[in-house]
């Protein structure tokens, strides 16, 4: 059933890059994505995403999903690839000195807040874009900016999500020829399990996909 889904999701999909939430999924789940050709993995804390990488094969590239608090930078940069969920300029100088501290280029994602919920986290992107036209993204030396995330409204219907996801494809656009280097700002993740194909026609390039590869 898994390979099943794989294949049908991936046909869907295109040239998406399909990031696998492993949140709450069994070691024996996890393994059958694995053996379908998945590489691309995902937790949404740090806690279960440091028991899984002890868990599962070593040459899985994992993604951080979820809030990340400072105290917890140094002990998950070590491990990801890619951190989708970095919201705060705060957040970005521990990663700094961490990463610098390590001697390894970290990669990141700006999650910029478009949902009108209030447990949404993420830039205010109109100040973001302010700070960043005011050079506030030059200070980092250890740090790679590839794009974008964003979370839609909770119990947003399919238009207002359309929407969402619209508003964040336009913030990237604008974002990119300001950041340091601009040809590796081309990441928009966005797009879950019930609208990763809404996602896709509004711009994005990484969706992150859980409960409907386990259907």
């Amino acid at each position: 059933m898994i390979r099943e889904n794989i294949r049908r999701i991936r046909g869907e999909i295109g040239e998406t890059e399909l990031i696998v939430v492993s949140k709450t999924r069994s070691l024996t789940e996890l393994n059958e994505v694995y053996e379908s050709g998945e590489r691309h993995f995902a937790e949404n804390r740090v806690q279960a995403l440091l028991e899984r990488i002890d868990q599962l094969p070593d040459d899985i590239h994992w993604h951080l999903i979820g809030h990340l608090q400072t105290n917890k930078v140094r002990s998950v940069l070590p491990h990801v690839v890619l951190i989708h969920s970095v919201d705060s300029f705060k957040l970005l100088d521990v990663i700094e000195k961490e990463s610098q501290r390590l001697g390894k280029q970290t990669s990141v994602l700006l999650q910029i807040k478009v949902a009108t919920d209030d447990s949404k986290y993420g830039f205010d992107p109109k100040e973001l874009l302010n700070q960043v036209l005011e050079g506030a993204l030059r200070q980092y030396k250890w740090i790679s900016f590839r794009g974008v995330m964003s979370m839609t409204t909770l119990d947003a219907d399919q238009i207002q999500k359309a929407n969402e996801f619209k508003q964040t494809k336009e913030w990237m656009d604008k974002l990119r020829p300001l950041i340091p280097e601009p040809d590796q700002f081309q990441i928009c993740s966005m797009g879950m399990s019930d609208d990763y194909l809404l996602a896709i026609e509004q711009g994005s390039t990484h969706v992150r996909i859980g409960s409907r590869l386990f259907q």
